[in-house]
């Protein structure tokens, strides 16, 4: 009987531990820093350029700015601050640059999707309405579509050569038009033009309402950069009194540089945060 009793005791706290909290499962690491840097270079549609290119750019930008700062102020502390911030220059054009290009082709796709729509309607089937978005479509659209049915003609597998449409325009707004197409290409039916419809019709709503959110936002962008630069200009400027600049190649200099770098960064993320609009994810499958 105390055996019996034993067994079961046992048994029930086996199951009060196999029901307490597990272990959290190890989440799908992300992508890697070269495979983001990658995809930012492609968004701002630049090809011939590397994320190992782009490095190697950051850092001979750095190294001669602290050059020429260096010979100016004969100042080690200032010359380092210039460095850095020409390291991370050509990284903040690329993204820049992403920027235009998104706010660009966002005002192109309803016209595309428009195409496409009176393609289907004149009796073409999807992948071929598609495929001549590279001739009807809009202009920066069209070697990535000229590209799609290349690839189409050759495989005849829509699915496989739509994921790499995708890729090949790496634009979010992109992302989701190919998603629909895909979707509406496995559900199939007489809608197809009726989405298409949709579609345009919800993405000229979503260029034009970003585009007045981020005219009214742009005072406060303009305004963290200026903030964030005019200290440091005026610090530039100092290098005309060499004996004011050297100070700052003391301890106590080199602390209130790095404690200024300190605030400066948060007051520019601060006011980012708040005056800039998020960025459209891209839709990864």
């Amino acid at each position: 009987m105390g055996a019996f009793v034993g067994l079961i005791a046992g048994i029930g706290l086996l199951l009060i531990w196999r029901s307490g909290p597990r272990a959290r499962q190890r989440q799908a690491a992300g992508p890697g820093w070269g495979t983001r840097r990658n995809d930012l270079i492609r968004q701002a549609g630049i090809s011939s350029v590397s994320s190992v290119q782009l490095l190697g750019l950051q850092v001979f930008a750095a190294v001669l700015a602290g050059l020429v700062v260096q010979l100016v102020t004969a100042t080690v502390a200032v010359a380092a601050c210039f460095a850095v911030f020409a390291f991370v220059g050509p990284l903040a054009v690329v993204r820049r640059l992403r920027q235009r290009r998104q706010v660009a082709l966002r005002e192109l796709w309803p016209e595309a999707i428009d195409n496409l729509a009176s393609a289907v309607r004149a009796g073409m089937s999807l992948p071929e309405g598609v495929s001549g978005l590279g001739v009807r479509g809009p202009e920066p659209l069209r070697p990535a579509f000229v590209r799609f049915g290349v690839s189409y003609r050759a495989s005849g597998r829509f699915a496989e050569c739509l994921s790499a449409l995708k890729s090949d325009l790496a634009d979010p707004v992109g992302d989701r038009v190919c998603e629909t197409l895909r979707v509406a290409r496995e559900v199939g039916g007489s809608d197809l033009g009726t989405v298409l419809r949709t579609l345009s019709e919800l993405l000229r709503v979503d260029a034009r309402t970003r585009a007045e959110l981020e005219t009214r936002q742009g005072w406060t962008v303009s305004a963290a950069r200026l903030a964030v630069a005019a200290p440091w200009i005026v610090l530039l400027l100092l290098g005309s009194q060499s004996s004011t600049l050297r100070t700052f190649d003391s301890s106590g200099g080199v602390l209130l540089l790095g404690i200024g770098a300190a605030v400066c960064l948060v007051a520019y993320r601060i006011m980012m945060r708040i005056g800039r609009l998020p960025e459209e994810p891209r839709v990864l499958r």
